[in-house]
């Protein structure tokens, strides 16, 4: 694991871009989040890691990646949307 949580994020971001595959963009993601839990991050930093990564994501320009990159990115944002919202049950 990186020594700050935006290195983490840094790391994470460029796997989705190179990830080959969907699956392997969820796989990606899904490793993450147990790597912070490992790490007994607590889940309102996660959330804010979350937060922080959907935001990078957001501020992607379609025209600065080809089709499977971009496809990957907006997989990755479902998929970190989807986690935030079983996050925000479980510390609600």
């Amino acid at each position: 694991m990186p020594a700050t949580i935006n290195g983490y994020r840094c790391k994470l971001i460029n796997k989705i871009l190179f990830a080959t595959s969907q699956d392997e963009v969820q796989r990606f993601i899904d490793a993450a989040i147990k790597g912070l839990k490992e790490h007994k991050v607590h889940d309102y930093i996660i959330s804010r890691f979350l937060d922080k990564t959907v935001q990078n994501l957001e501020d992607f320009n379609p025209c600065d990646y080809n089709a499977q990159q971009w496809a990957n990115i907006q997989m990755s944002k479902i998929v970190f949307n989807r986690i935030k919202t079983s996050i925000s049950k479980v510390v609600n």
